[in-house]
């Protein structure tokens, strides 16, 4: 097996691996008992495909997926806060 048929493989391996923690992580975002701890899980999903878009990236070649990737962290981000927000205060301002 060459050098480059090996990484393939490694890459593949890897994203089904994260889709499977990706999956634990949404049997816990509908079945945590607190919502800090769904809150929790959903950043956890969101980063999980952070990784498998730069993997995407990584096996294609295609550069511009790490921009979107980069994008799709700040909206989470984002996103992550603006729910933590709310739960302590009960409301955006």
């Amino acid at each position: 097996m060459s050098t480059a048929g090996i990484l393939d493989f490694s890459y593949s391996l890897g994203a089904v691996l994260v889709m499977l923690m990706i999956f634990l992580s949404l049997i816990r975002a509908l079945a945590g008992p607190t919502a800090p701890d769904r809150v929790a899980a959903i950043n956890i999903i969101g980063t999980k495909t952070l990784v498998i878009i730069t993997l995407i990236a990584r096996v294609y070649g295609q550069e511009y997926f790490l921009d979107i990737a980069m994008v799709y962290a700040l909206m989470s981000f984002i996103t992550t806060i603006g729910i933590a927000k709310y739960l302590e205060k009960g409301v955006l301002d």
